[in-house]
C-alpha cells in the first residue's frame, strides 16, 4: 500500500519528550524540479532539502516563510529551498539549485561543494523581525548539516532521515524538547530519547519513501505510545508574477533598462524556481519607470 502523496504529520511520544514529523512529497516534488533541467544526483539533493524544510517548517509556530540555503564557492553555487506557511493552509514551497560548468549525473553534492555555508532564513508575516542564520557546514549530509545546525545554534537534540528517488521525497524528524515537563515524568523513562533513536536507525529508505505514516510508525515504535496526529498537505507554490519581475527591474534604473533595450530590443526575465518567461518591450519599460521603485519586504532568493 503507497502512502498518501503530499502529506506532512506530526506525531508525539506519549508522556516523554520526544516528538516528531514525517513529510511525503510526492506532485510537490515532481511541479517544483520538473521544469527545471537538473542533474539528477542534484535533483536527489534537492528533495532531500525540500524534505527537511517541511520537517522543520512543521516545528515553527510562525506564519511567514522559512527559507534553506546550502551556499558554495565550488562547481555548485546555491540549492535553496522556500517554504511559505499560512494558518489553515497547505505548506507551500518551491526550490532551485544553480551550478557553473558540467556535473556528472550521479556526481555527489559533497563533491561539488567548496567553502560551503548552510543559511537559514525566517520572515514571519506578523510583523516580528526577521531572522537569518549562518553556520558553516558541518557534515557529508544533508540531514547531518540540519542536525548540528539545530544542537549548536538552536541547542535542540534533533534526528532527520531524509531520502529522495528522484520522483519522491520522504523524511522523518525526532526532537528532544526541553524537559520543562513534569520532572518524575520524564525521570519514569529516561533512556527514550536513546532507544527511538536506536529504533529509527532500523528503517530503510523504502519504508520511508512508500509506507504509510501509521504503518511505518507502528513498525518502529510498536512498544512506544505513540500518538499520530491528522495530516495536512503540502503542494508547490512560486510566488513569482510579473509585477514582482517588474518591481525588480525598476530597481535597475532608467540608465540599465535602456542599455539591454538597445541591445537586446526587449527585456527578458525567467524565474530560476518555475522557469516561467517574462518579457518587457520599450513601451513595458516606459511604464516601469513611470511607476516609483517599492523596495521588496521579502529576503531576495532569486
Amino acid at each position: 500500500m503507497e502512502n498518501n502523496q503530499d502529506t506532512l504529520q506530526r506525531f508525539i511520544f506519549e508522556s516523554s519528550p520526544v516528538r516528531g514529523n514525517l513529510v511525503h512529497l510526492g506532485l510537490t516534488l515532481q511541479m517544483a524540479l520538473n521544469k527545471q533541467n537538473l542533474p539528477s544526483g542534484l535533483r536527489q539533493s534537492l528533495g532531500e532539502l525540500m524534505a527537511a524544510s517541511a520537517l522543520l517548517a512543521a516545528t515553527l509556530k510562525m506564519n511567514g516563510s522559512m527559507v534553506l540555503q546550502i551556499q558554495s564557492k565550488g562547481t555548485l553555487k546555491l540549492l535553496v529551498v522556500e517554504c511559505t506557511c499560512d494558518d489553515d493552509a497547505p505548506l507551500r514551497m518551491r526550490a532551485t539549485a544553480k551550478w557553473s560548468g558540467d556535473i556528472d549525473e550521479q556526481q555527489h553534492l559533497f563533491d561539488l561543494i567548496t567553502q560551503g555555508q548552510f543559511i537559514i532564513t525566517l520572515d514571519p508575516k506578523d510583523g516580528n523581525q526577521a531572522y537569518q542564520g549562518i553556520v558553516p557546514l558541518e557534515g557529508d549530509s544533508i540531514a547531518t548539516i540540519l542536525e548540528n545546525y539545530m544542537l549548536r545554534s538552536e541547542q535542540i537534540d534533533t534526528r532527520i532521515w531524509l531520502c529522495c528517488d528522484g520522483n519522491t521525497a520522504a523524511g522523518m524528524l525526532l526532537q528532544k524538547l526541553p524537559e520543562t515537563m513534569n520532572q518524575t515524568t520524564v525521570e519514569h523513562d529516561a533512556d527514550i530519547w536513546n532507544r527511538v533513536g536506536h529504533l529509527a536507525n532500523t528503517m530503510q529508505d523504502e519504508e520511508l519513501l512508500h509506507l504509510p505514516a501509521e504503518t511505518l510508525l507502528t513498525r518502529l515504535f510498536h512498544e512506544e505510545q505513540v500518538r499520530l496526529f491528522a495530516a495536512s498537505n503540502t503542494q508547490f507554490f512560486c510566488s513569482c508574477s510579473r509585477d514582482s519581475v517588474a518591481s525588480m527591474l525598476r530597481m535597475l534604473g532608467d540608465e540599465e533598462l535602456q542599455s539591454i533595450l538597445a541591445e537586446q530590443g526587449q527585456i527578458e526575465v525567467n524565474c530560476d524556481f518555475c522557469n516561467t518567461h517574462y518579457a518587457f518591450d520599450k513601451v513595458d519599460a516606459t511604464q516601469l519607470l513611470m511607476t516609483p521603485v517599492v523596495a521588496p519586504s521579502q529576503p531576495n532568493i532569486h
